[in-house]
């Protein structure tokens, strides 16, 4: 019983680090100039985000935009998938800091940080700002607050809601951004607050699910602002949603007028300190109806088939040359912008002389700046039997429709392979197909059996009906007698 325990405990205690591994805070570079950002990331591995707490604060910095990235590798048919929470941190200053050791929930599970010290570049210093002195209220205009009753007045706001569309027209497949904005001028900030949040964003998201669409949204739990200059006035702006979607016909993207009720405060005629300087209600804010058109493809024998998006070919040998009979590796990476979740490997053509096997599988994507990039790699195990050299361009090619110049591309396999050696007979004819009936080999039973293995069966045969007839003919006898 004690070992049982034992056993069970240590089981855990093994499975604990593996488990911590899924879940990792990663911290930035240090040194950095003042000009780019430090950052911190939670890194996800083989499993969805559902929650994480708020990012630390950093004495010296402020936060500014966050971003998410998945890279996606399959090998050998496992498939992993890495989801990377990138905030990013803006330096108010140069010199020397320190980021404190800290500790996040994610998906439920606490994961540590030690902290790291961080230095930034000298650069030209920001002046220092004095701390605000309060308004001090007369004594007699507190003694009067206090027995008259307080006027709160409704000042009028400079705050819209508006859904933004960076494209107007697409084709089908080719992604457009779509983000919901909240703008709310920096003057107002004490006028207006959030109200009943979650449950209002579910009903927005919901309004602006598209039924025939692939979407990639870009996920964040956070509503940080941004500051933002519109015609030479500052402004705050809160993104509360942000995806790129992808069309899968022709049929428009239409999103229906959106509302937010938010807190707008009235504010007191004559504040003091002993008094409510704001008295709060309810504003109802509108963003318009939304159409983008989707466009059909031109004619092409492969319109339905190929991916839409902007792409470039690396291409990578293991060998450039290989003797007869000796396997190799090419890597027919693509990157690029596009919906990369729609992208099948290609299949490569046959070349005599050649044999390719179905490839391993990574992909990377990052969703930032109101675009989805990445890259699809796939490497390809090849076995050369005879010898010659192969142009892999007549195997490989990727034909897709490019947005930027509105008409089809292909990529183009550039590399040659050497195949060098003499031709293998025997190694030719195993490789050929022989026919079904040669095929149930790996099926039959290999177990050797004697030639003579019948004879002898028949011999035991025999002596069996002997001895049953002399056995019968002696209970006859027996029975006669009786």
């Amino acid at each position: 019983m004690r070992f049982s325990i034992l056993l069970t405990i240590l089981c855990v205690l093994l499975a604990v680090p593996a488990w911590a591994q899924r879940i990792a805070v990663e911290l930035g570079k240090s040194p950095l100039p003042i000009n780019q950002y430090y950052t911190v990331s939670i890194r996800l591995q083989d499993q969805p985000l559902q929650e994480y707490s708020p990012f630390p604060e950093i004495e010296g910095f402020k936060k500014s935009t966050k971003f998410s990235s998945t890279k996606t590798i399959i090998t050998g048919g496992k498939t992993t998938t890495i989801l990377t929470i990138t905030q990013n941190y803006a330096a108010l200053r140069e010199g020397d800091f320190v980021l404190k050791p800290f500790s996040m929930k994610v998906n439920g599970q606490t994961v540590q940080s030690p902290g790291a010290p961080i230095k930034i570049l000298p650069m030209a210093a920001v002046p220092p700002q004095g701390p605000a002195q309060p308004n001090v209220a007369p004594a007699e205009e507190a003694e009067r607050a206090t027995k008259e009753a307080q006027e709160f007045v409704d000042k009028a706001d400079n705050a819209f809601l508006t859904l933004y569309t960076d494209k107007k027209e697409v084709y089908v497949g080719e992604g457009v951004n779509v983000t919901l904005y909240f703008y709310l001028a920096n003057e107002d900030q004490r006028l207006l607050d959030f109200y009943d949040f979650v449950n209002q964003i579910e009903g927005i998201l919901r309004q602006l699910k598209q039924p025939n669409v692939w979407e990639e949204s870009f996920e964040f739990t956070e509503i940080t602002p941004e500051n933002v200059v519109i015609k030479d006035k500052p402004f705050l702006r809160f993104k509360l949603y942000e995806a790129v979607l992808y069309p899968l016909n022709a049929e428009p993207l239409r999103f229906p007028a959106l509302s937010l009720k938010m807190i707008k405060y009235k504010v007191a005629q004559n504040p003091t300190l002993l008094t409510e300087d704001r008295q709060e209600g309810y504003k109802t804010f509108y963003a318009r109806e939304q159409v983008v058109k989707v466009k059909e493809l031109p004619p092409h024998p492969l319109r339905d088939m190929v991916p839409v998006g902007q792409y470039v070919l690396r291409e990578n040998l293991s060998k450039k040359s290989v003797a007869v009979n000796n396997s190799f590796k090419y890597q027919f990476r693509l990157e690029g912008e596009g919906n990369l979740a729609a992208i099948m490997p290609p299949v490569p053509a046959a070349i005599p002389g050649l044999e390719f096997f179905p490839p391993d599988l990574r992909q990377d994507v990052t969703r930032q700046a109101g675009h989805v990039i990445g890259s699809k790699i796939l490497t390809y195990a090849a076995m050369a039997r005879e010898p010659g050299k192969y142009d892999l361009g007549d195997a490989f090619e990727f034909i897709y429709f490019n947005t930027a110049t509105a008409t089809y591309d292909t990529l183009r396999a550039t590399l040659n392979v050497q195949v060098t050696g003499a031709r293998d007979a025997d190694a030719q004819i195993l490789s050929r197909d022989l026919g079904p009936f040669y095929k149930i080999i790996e099926n039959e039973d290999a177990t050797l059996v004697s030639l003579y293995q019948v004879d002898e069966i028949k011999r035991y045969t025999n002596i069996i009906l002997l001895v049953l007839l002399a056995l019968s003919g002696f209970i006859f006898l027996k029975r006669k007698k009786l």
